[in-house]
């Protein structure tokens, strides 16, 4: 069994969401984790949830969306299926310019983590230290989404007690990711599309689906040397180990 712990399977993206369901079940993936960025995605994917048995989900404010209006009150009413905070994080990428923002919204929904104790899905680009340091003031556990830092900063992550979340970057012809894969071990990873973006090759062009988690899985076991198998059994278990699944 395979596990898709990040996508975003939003009628913003498909026109068909049972097909992608369907197609991620025909391809060994029995869950999938739909993950949120505003206040609008928060809402549909808390009906998308109680829709399907086999999709759980994520609540939170992306930081690049951190200037938009949020009602935190949706923190007050979710159910068992919503299994996270996220995504949250800093993106200095693209929101440099408000910065100050991003951490005060990123802070409140890490307090918010902790008073619902649940676990947290991070999105850091071009912000490392500043995620690593504000996450140390929190005792939580979570996953670094779209990990492709570098092996200093995966030990960082680690050692704090999250998850790296791998997904189809790995694939790409110029990422230095493979190189140091092999010196993470399996249990501190886990496998994710980041649906409708990031679509692994030999895909590239097209948008991106669940059931792409396999031709992830796939190119894994090449870097680990190991049986495909293995990498679902490992994956799977450290994603129900840091999620209510």
């Amino acid at each position: 069994m395979l596990i898709d712990s990040h996508c975003h399977v939003l009628k913003e993206y498909y026109d068909d969401i049972p097909n992608i369901i369907e197609n991620a079940k025909n391809n060994d993936i029995k869950i999938i984790i739909n993950s949120a960025y505003n206040y609008s995605s928060s809402l549909e994917i808390i009906k998308l949830v109680s829709k399907y048995p086999n999709m759980y989900g994520t609540v939170g404010l992306h930081p690049e969306n951190c200037m938009e209006d949020f009602d935190y009150d949706v923190f007050n009413h979710l159910d068992k299926k919503i299994i996270a905070i996220g995504e949250i994080g800093l993106d200095y990428h693209y929101g440099k310019d408000y910065k100050e923002q991003q951490i005060n919204v990123f802070k409140r929904q890490l307090d918010i983590a902790t008073r619902l104790s649940l676990p947290v899905v991070i999105h850091s680009r071009d912000a490392t230290m500043d995620t690593i340091n504000i996450l140390r003031n929190y005792n939580l556990k979570g996953v670094i989404h779209s990990f492709s830092g570098s092996l200093e900063t995966a030990k960082e992550y680690i050692a704090m007690g999250y998850l790296l979340g791998i997904n189809g970057v790995v694939t790409f012809k110029n990422c230095k990711l493979k190189e140091i894969l092999p010196f993470i071990p399996l249990k501190s990873i886990i496998l994710e599309t980041d649906s409708p973006y990031l679509t692994p090759v030999p895909y590239r062009g097209k948008k991106n689906e669940p059931s792409h988690i396999k031709d992830i899985a796939l190119f894994l076991a090449d870097v680990y040397n190991i049986d495909v198998e293995e990498i679902a059994k490992i994956t799977t278990a450290n994603v129900k180990r840091i999620f209510d699944i």
